[in-house]
């Protein structure tokens, strides 16, 4: 995947046809100064016309940041699926999963779909299953958030290709569906490109907050390339 950037190029899309974030505003600033920070630029988007014609071949990757709905039409759909099978990179944050239902490709690529999750924000703990990608390592091994909890539609790691990076402790909080294997972060490479996805991204202090800030940046970095395979 080639740009005409001098450095990796990130579309951060937000589009929403469904429920919107009310952290979207503080979840493109942040994107856009780790981009700044750490050498990557950001082109914030809620424009179906980017993935039209050869506006993909500016990026390396593309990041859905709580998207909900049906976010692409058909020619969007597929270009972006051009992209990622000609080795682009795809980032899922938090509701990435709450998007294109009709859309079994974008099933493959995100890894899950959200099913449900317990009303309001919870304390949970979440334990680092993998800590040499990019964004697991320097975190805890055993990571206390607040946040809100998915369960998704299917476990994840039933997915041949997919490797789970960490897991939700259903003990640690009230509501959770899944049982005790409750995937929470992956990746994975089975359609061409980088995958990632993180169920963690609701609240604006997430934004804020410095190891989830460290975890997206390295999901990012992986998938534009930046970091080496793990």
């Amino acid at each position: 995947m080639t740009s005409s950037l001098e450095k990796p190029a990130l579309l951060l899309y937000t589009q929403t046809e469904g429920y919107r974030h009310k952290s979207m505003r503080q979840g493109i600033a942040a994107v856009k100064r780790l981009g700044i920070e750490h050498g990557f630029a950001v082109k914030a988007s809620e424009n179906r016309e980017d993935f039209h014609g050869d506006n993909l071949k500016c990026f390396q990757a593309v990041c859905f940041l709580n998207t909900s709905g049906n976010i692409l039409d058909t020619q969007g759909r597929t270009n972006f699926e051009a992209f990622v099978e000609s080795g682009g990179g795809f980032a899922g944050v938090h509701a990435a999963c709450d998007t294109g239902y009709d859309w079994p490709w974008y099933e493959t690529l995100v890894g899950a779909y959200f099913k449900r999750h317990p009303r309001g924000i919870h304390p949970a703990m979440v334990h680092i299953e993998n800590a040499q990608h990019p964004s697991t390592r320097g975190l805890p091994k055993h990571w206390f958030r607040f946040d809100e909890w998915y369960d998704f539609r299917k476990n994840p790691r039933e997915i041949d290709g997919i490797r789970v990076l960490a897991v939700l402790d259903e003990a640690t909080y009230y509501g959770g569906r899944m049982g005790a294997d409750h995937p929470i972060i992956w990746c994975h490479e089975r359609t061409g490109g980088r995958a990632w996805y993180t169920g963690l991204g609701h609240t604006q202090q997430c934004f804020r907050n410095p190891q989830y800030l460290l975890h997206l940046l390295g999901g990012l970095k992986y998938v534009l390339g930046q970091e080496a395979c793990f």
